[in-house]
C-alpha cells in the first residue's frame, strides 16, 4: 500500500488491475481538498470523480429549506461520484469536504469508458457501490432509532477508519449539520463522551483517547457497515 498522499493511498486505486492503472495514472490530477469545499452540488452535472487520499468527503441530502443531513462519508477507501457509472450524470446529494486533505480527480469520460468495458473495474466499482449503499441505509436507520451519543460514536469511528491517526478536525456546528441535529445536542453528547474519558474536545479538534470504548458505546450500525466493506472489498479495508 502506498503511503502519504500518493494516488494509491486510495484503496480503490490500489486495487485497480495493472493495465487499467497504467491507463489512469497519467490522467489522475492531484487536488487540495480544503475543509468545506463543495465538490458538487445537488443536481449539477458531474465532470470528474474524486478519490480522496488524506481527506474525507461528506455526502449530504439538502432539503428545500436549506436543512441538510449526512447520508454517507467517503475517504481513502472509495470514490466520490458513483452516479457517473450508475447511469446518471448528476445526483440529488451534495458532496462537501468534511476533513481537509488531498485527493485525486479523474475525468468522467475516462471512468465511464473503463466501466463500460465490463471487466474487473466494473466489478470493483459495483462492489464498492453496494458497500456505500449499505452505509447509506444504515445511516438512515441509525438516525431514526439510535441515540445521539450512539450516532456520534458511529460517525467518529467511520471517520477514523478513513484517516491516519486519532485526530478529527471538526466544529460542533459542522457535526450538527452532518447529523441533522441541533448544535446543543452535539455539545451535550460530546461532553458526555469526554467525561467518560473516550475523547478530548477542544475548539474544533476531537482527539479519540479510547477507541475501544467508543466501539462499546456505539450501536450495531458501525459494525454492520464495517463488516460489509470488509466482505465486499477485503483488500481495501485490510490496512
Amino acid at each position: 500500500m502506498a503511503t502519504g498522499s500518493e494516488p494509491r493511498t486510495n484503496h480503490l486505486l490500489a486495487m485497480l488491475p495493472e493495465t487499467e492503472w497504467q491507463r489512469w495514472q497519467p490522467q489522475l490530477e492531484k487536488v487540495d481538498m480544503p475543509l468545506g469545499q463543495v465538490l458538487y452540488e445537488s443536481g449539477s452535472t458531474l465532470t470528474h470523480v474524486y478519490f480522496p487520499t488524506t481527506s474525507i468527503v461528506s455526502l449530504l441530502y439538502v432539503m428545500e429549506n436549506g436543512a441538510s443531513a449526512e447520508i454517507a462519508i467517503v475517504g481513502n477507501e472509495g470514490i466520490v461520484g458513483i452516479s457517473l457509472f450508475m447511469g446518471g450524470e448528476s445526483t440529488p446529494s451534495r458532496a462537501v469536504v468534511q476533513s481537509a486533505g488531498e485527493g485525486y480527480r479523474l475525468k468522467a469520460q475516462v471512468l465511464k469508458e473503463a466501466f463500460n468495458r465490463s471487466g474487473p473495474v466494473m466489478h470493483l466499482l459495483l462492489r464498492y457501490t453496494q458497500a456505500l449503499l449499505t452505509q447509506m441505509a444504515q445511516t438512515a436507520v441509525c438516525n431514526r432509532h439510535h441515540s445521539l451519543d450512539q450516532q456520534l460514536c458511529r460517525w467518529m469511528l467511520l471517520s477514523l477508519d478513513r484517516l491516519q491517526g486519532s485526530e478529527l478536525s471538526m466544529t460542533q456546528e459542522l457535526i450538527a449539520n452532518m447529523l441533522g441535529v441541533r448544535r446543543e445536542g452535539v455539545t451535550e453528547a460530546a461532553g458526555r463522551l469526554q467525561e467518560a474519558g473516550l475523547i478530548r474536545y477542544r475548539r474544533g479538534h476531537i482527539t479519540v483517547l479510547d477507541r475501544a470504548g467508543l466501539e462499546q458505546r456505539t450501536c450495531e450500525c458501525y459494525a454492520v457497515v464495517k463488516q460489509e466493506y470488509d466482505r465486499l472489498l477485503p483488500a481495501v479495508t485490510a490496512v
